[in-house]
């Protein structure tokens, strides 16, 4: 054993874990970028639209058919 690292390519699984979890990063990131009073630990809070719905209603104090049209904007089908 040495401890050389891998020079092994990544297996297709972790290949689309990391790009699951950057386009998760990047939703969050655009998320934060239209409504400002969430905080980071909020955003990370956030485990799909439901939970943007129920955050938006509760902090920005929108009806949820509101809440539901802009968040489904925003997320356009990604998931968290």
């Amino acid at each position: 054993m040495t401890d050389q690292p891998s020079t092994a390519a990544p297996n297709a699984a972790s290949i689309t874990r990391m790009q699951d979890k950057a386009q998760s990063m990047t939703l969050r990131s655009e998320i934060g970028n239209k409504w400002g009073k969430f905080t980071t630990q909020e955003l990370a809070d956030l485990k799909n639209n439901d939970d943007l719905v129920s955050a938006l209603v509760a902090k920005y104090g929108l009806e949820k058919d509101a809440a539901t049209r802009d968040a489904a904007a925003v997320v356009q089908g990604r998931a968290f």
